[in-house]
């Protein structure tokens, strides 16, 4: 099936739905969900809403708010309330299970309350090749996941946003602060906030793609393989090297193989 072919699927699975609750982050995903969802569905019919809290940058709740405004959506944003739940907090392999089932849970309530028939979440074809645990309560509780339904990949999700002029079609894959912690390290707020001043500093360093993970007194940053060399420059690694001590950690290490999307799910075992 071409990448056109999905698309045109992609409408005809929203005219089915009549009326929509979008799971929105602002991501490449979820931006392209949501004004597919207004175009086949009409705003009135569709709500996004975004949960906030310390997993996701304030620069992604900036970006988040002038996608939903550019495109006229209506926007709903409640808090977030993972760092509540002990089950999130231990971070186990089960961490994403329960991070999505409690907000799906929170989005359904509101779905049923402003009427509308379906919460939609972004999961694409791409996805099913990562181990996600978060898609089992995508499962259990009847979320929707449009993208997925319609066989696209990332690659095309990206084609088709750029054909639409939408500004998030190269924008750089995004995940929750927490994917930066490996399983069996307790998450909590200031670790999160260390995580994102860090990545902020890569970025501000010219390094759009960015993940630094946190292995205990070393930090293990990963840029794309195209962009070490540039990384590895003495004075910008000595400058990013001292400022990453500042926030905490002792040992600052590159990643030689490159960013890699769910790099900590590489080894896991999932029985």
């Amino acid at each position: 099936m071409t990448t056109r072919q999905k698309e045109i699927q992609l409408k005809q699975i929203f005219t089915g739905m009549h009326s929509v609750l979008v799971a929105f982050s602002g991501g490449v995903d979820s931006s392209l969900l949501l004004k597919t969802a207004i175009d086949s569905l009409g705003k009135k019919n569709v709500l996004a809403v975004c949960a906030v809290s310390p997993v996701m940058t304030r620069e992604e709740q900036k970006e988040m708010r002038q996608f939903s405004r550019m495109i006229g959506a209506r926007l709903m944003v409640i808090d977030g309330q993972e760092m509540l739940n002990p089950r999130f907090l231990k971070n186990d392999k089960r961490r994403c299970y329960w991070c999505k089932r409690d907000r799906f849970l929170e989005l359904k309530k509101i779905a049923r309350r402003e009427g509308l028939r379906f919460v939609i979440e972004g999961s694409n074809a791409d996805d099913l090749s990562d181990y996600r645990p978060g898609m089992q309560a995508v499962t259990e509780l009847g979320i929707r996941s449009p993208l997925l339904e319609a066989g696209l990949t990332k690659k095309e999700i990206r084609l088709i946003s750029r054909r639409l002029g939408l500004p998030t079609w190269d924008k750089p894959a995004a995940a929750c602060l927490a994917s930066r912690i490996p399983y069996g390290i307790k998450i909590d707020e200031p670790l999160l906030k260390r995580i994102g001043s860090a990545e902020m500093l890569l970025h501000k360093a010219g390094f759009d793609q960015v993940r630094v993970r946190h292995h205990g007194n070393i930090a293990r940053i990963e840029v794309p393989s195209g962009k070490i060399k540039s990384l590895l420059d003495p004075a910008l690694s000595a400058s990013i090297s001292k400022s990453l001590r500042k926030l905490g950690w002792q040992y600052i290490a590159v990643d030689l193989e490159g960013y890699t999307t769910g790099n900590l799910n590489r080894y896991i075992v999932t029985s």
